[in-house]
């Protein structure tokens, strides 16, 4: 999968199945692909295997079609009788299914009931590739790194990323509404001083929150030194919403983000939002602080508009 993954192809060995063993001289070339998928009923099981992937989906079938699926398969392919796959199932496959591979369903981003037959979730799947196809390069290269229309705004796009809960409110009229409820903790970092420009967006978006201040002195493209810094004294609870409309060559990003982390921060819990990047400093914060592959909050970095390429 690691070399799928970038770009090169591999050989998979065939298997047997009467003796359920690999065969060292058949071989089936897999060839690198803008989609690669990965099938197994124990797939999600090592999560080494699981935090390579950027989607994973469990079909869920019922029981009483998958054993007849089982018994028509052994008996017209592998020539088996009815008796000795009940017994089978009954042994070693209902049990191991319980034991082993409903547990692994915790892991799935989309569960699929009915299996081929659900057809509007099917879509909605192929949908969500296609999308993904449809990114910037950058997008492809980077998970961390999400592109979004000009006509959008960047800080209630980065809220959107924020962990929330689902919360009811009874409205003037009596009636109940159901919403979200952002984490309690959390707090803006703008970068002095372009930064402060976005302060007034955050703030229109999220009443009375907390904004630290970082200054950082440039000294041509490679010298950077810590000024200023003024932080709530418990930063390191909060999600971190840090703020720099402009990304030049990313050194100053850098530096902002070590010294949050520094102050106890988990780099998963830092959103960093900008307005114009161009791909070099894109490139040198994602490379510095990529984003975990299994989707918990990693740094997210959202642009609005970039220099191309």
């Amino acid at each position: 999968m690691d070399k799928l993954k970038n770009g090169q192809s591999v050989n998979i060995p065939s298997m047997i199945l009467r003796t359920i063993n690999r065969c060292c001289e058949s071989f089936r070339k897999v060839n690198a692909s803008d989609v690669i998928i990965l099938e197994g009923i124990l797939v999600f099981h090592d999560s080494r295997v699981r935090n390579l992937m950027d989607m994973k989906i469990f079909v869920d079938t019922d029981a009483d079609v998958r054993l007849a699926r089982r018994i028509r398969r052994d008996t017209v392919e592998r020539g088996r009788d009815v008796n000795s796959v009940l017994e089978q199932y009954g042994k070693f496959v209902k049990p191991a299914f319980d034991d082993f591979v409903l547990p692994s369903k915790k892991y799935a981003d989309v569960i699929i009931p009915r299996g081929g037959d659900n057809h509007v979730a099917i879509d909605l799947i192929v949908q969500h590739i296609r999308t993904k196809l449809g990114l910037h390069d950058l997008c492809k290269i980077y998970p961390n790194v999400f592109v979004i229309q000009s006509t959008f705004q960047v800080v209630e796009h980065g809220l959107g990323h924020l962990p929330f809960t689902e919360k009811q409110v009874v409205t003037p009229t009596g009636s109940v509404y159901t919403g979200v409820d952002f984490c309690k903790k959390l707090c803006g970092v703008s970068i002095i001083r372009s930064g402060e420009s976005m302060e007034n967006a955050l703030r229109a978006c999220c009443k009375g929150i907390k904004i630290g201040k970082i200054l950082i002195h440039r000294d041509g493209d490679n010298g950077k030194q810590l000024i200023y810094e003024k932080l709530p004294n418990d930063i390191s609870e909060r999600h971190v919403l840090l703020l720099d409309p402009v990304l030049g060559t990313g050194n100053s990003a850098n530096q902002a983000i070590e010294l949050l982390i520094q102050k106890g921060v988990p780099e998963s819990r830092i959103i960093f939002l900008n307005l114009i990047s161009a791909p070099e400093g894109i490139h040198c914060v994602c490379k510095r602080f990529p984003s975990p592959q299994d989707r918990d909050f990693g740094d997210r970095f959202w642009s609005k508009m970039r220099n191309s390429e």
